[in-house]
């Protein structure tokens, strides 16, 4: 799969590697070397993965990601960074980037991850009629998820989401009530990858109920199962079970 990248990194020597590694597999990369050229570059281009450091002059990563999120820009992202906590990897997954890796890494790895990426949010720019399945609208209750214009909606409103949250929101109304483990729906954002610790899905469930939730302290819609992971229901359909029975 061949991709308009952009690779945002003040450290030239890294930005060269990574502009080697990326070109050498089909893509093509446009390399700048701070925060608001970033941003420059994504609003004026068609890019689909940015590969964005964190520690950058002009703007950080971290205010790159909130600003292209607030836009509704639906860009992959790929933070990288020198900073080591598992706070900084939340807070970049919160803001709405897709994937974090720390430095140093293997250019081997960060390749892997560009084509996980890739894959998990491409999809066709045109769609025919005769293409647009039904079931490629999924609905529980008053969401609605339409996963060929990519739009969520709740009880008709829609709804920004990340594309980390759009999967997991996907993969759970195709099997609403399923119970799915943080294993399960870690694998729906990167594939089964040893360095992504599960914490992130917690951050996109919390995430998802501030948005599709009335109240999202007391979730009804999105539920946690204690000790296994979260399921996708219909309270009403519930309260109908329960009456009935």
């Amino acid at each position: 799969m061949c991709a308009n990248v952009i690779v945002a990194e003040d450290d030239k020597k890294q930005a060269e590697l990574v502009r080697r590694y990326l070109e050498r597999e089909g893509h093509a990369v446009t390399v700048v070397g701070d925060g608001l050229a970033a941003l420059d570059e994504v609003r004026h281009g068609q890019p689909d993965l940015l590969v964005l450091d964190v520690m950058m002059p002009r703007a950080d990563g971290l205010d790159v990601v909130r600003v292209l999120r607030a836009e509704h820009r639906e860009l992959a992202v790929l933070m990288l960074t020198a900073r080591t906590t598992e706070d900084d990897l939340l807070l970049g997954l919160d803001l709405g980037a897709d994937d974090y890796m720390s430095k140093p890494y293997s250019p081997r790895e960060l390749m892997a991850r560009v084509r996980t990426l890739l894959r998990r949010t491409n999809r066709p720019e045109q769609a025919s009629p005769a293409t647009d399945a039904v079931d490629e609208v999924l609905s529980v209750g008053a969401i609605r998820v339409d996963s060929a214009r990519h739009e969520i909606s709740v009880d008709g409103t829609a709804v920004e989401c990340t594309p980390g949250e759009f999967r997991i929101l996907a993969a759970m109304a195709a099997e609403p009530e399923r119970v799915f483990s943080r294993q399960r729906l870690l694998a729906e954002l990167h594939g089964f990858d040893r360095y992504i610790s599960t914490r992130t899905v917690d951050v996109h469930i919390m995430n998802l109920r501030k948005k599709i939730e009335p109240a999202p302290r007391k979730p009804t819609r999105l539920l946690t199962v204690f000790g296994v992971g979260y399921k996708l229901t219909d309270p009403a359909a519930t309260r109908a079970s329960r009456a009935s029975s």
